[in-house]
């Protein structure tokens, strides 16, 4: 199940924190879609050392979408990880 979460309006390192908070409490065989600002580049070696892929989308400037899952499972709908994210 696709839980979202809208961390656009938050400074630094809030939304960090809560992309983090998040991960850890998604149950097993869900995934979360995060919706920011920035490109959160510190993020990534983190979601792959946890054992996380990702797609990021930037939709328009300073609107960014990503969505992260676990790596054992399957790309939620349709995603696909790509450049970092493998």
């Amino acid at each position: 199940m696709e839980q979202v979460i809208d961390v656009s309006a938050l400074e630094p390192p809030e939304p960090l924190e809560q992309i983090l908070d998040t991960l850890a409490d998604l149950a097993p065989g869900d995934w979360l879609k995060v919706r920011h600002r920035r490109d959160p580049v510190p993020l990534y070696p983190m979601l792959r050392d946890m054992g996380y892929r990702w797609e990021t989308a930037h939709l328009a400037p300073g609107e960014i979408e990503i969505v992260i899952w676990p790596a054992d499972m399957p790309a939620p709908g349709g995603a696909e990880a790509g450049g970092v994210g493998q």
